[in-house]
């Protein structure tokens, strides 16, 4: 099986390599549209900014090439939010594969830190990245955006407000935790994407 990791100017890539090696299998890293088109499966991970990563996708025609892969392609973290229509940061147009906006986190009260950072349990799972076993379970989680729940969650949390910690549509997954931070937890979420 050929997994292909989209490269482009994202800062979590070599941690997501590392993750998939240690459950035997080896990644090409990529940005050649062939070997992306090619592959069983693809990842499209993300640590960064939206404006800019979306600027860098556009002027490598990454953008078309992610919205029209047929094969499993798991977004992760900014990946997810990029997948959406519109994100508040930069105020960012974005891949529209998921019909709903990624949104600011507002502080409520003194505890609320923004970015969220560090572990978070998972609610309501469902869909084909998940068994039951993973719901009320801990993913690990770095971000200041997130995106509401809407008809394609596939698994909540909370901090602040509930949010979508999981989308799916079709062929397209996504987690806005680190699955490849989240140790067995994130090692199961990424077989089961192996294994579609």
């Amino acid at each position: 099986m050929e997994v292909a990791i989209i490269k482009y100017n994202a800062g979590n890539i070599y941690s997501v390599d590392y993750a998939l090696k240690r459950i035997g299998v080896e990644p090409v890293i990529t940005d050649d549209p062939e070997r992306i088109l090619k592959a069983d499966k693809v990842i499209f991970p993300g640590v960064g900014e939206a404006l800019s990563t979306m600027t860098y996708l556009k002027e490598h025609k990454l953008d078309v090439l992610i919205t029209e892969l047929q094969q499993p392609l798991l977004g992760i973290c900014l990946g997810m939010q990029l997948m959406c229509r519109f994100s508040e940061e930069g105020n960012t147009p974005c891949l529209g594969i998921f019909d709903t906006d990624v949104k600011r986190f507002l502080p409520e009260k003194h505890e609320d830190k923004v970015p969220h950072m560090g572990w978070n349990k998972l609610k309501d799972v469902k869909g084909k990245l998940f068994t039951t076993a993973q719901d009320g379970q801990f993913a690990y989680f770095v971000h200041s955006f997130y995106v509401p729940v809407n008809d394609y969650t596939m698994a909540t949390t909370d901090y602040i407000l509930p949010f979508s910690a999981s989308l799916n549509k079709d062929n397209f997954y996504a987690t806005q935790f680190h699955p490849e931070k989240s140790g067995d937890v994130g090692e199961a979420i990424l077989t089961n994407f192996l294994n579609l």
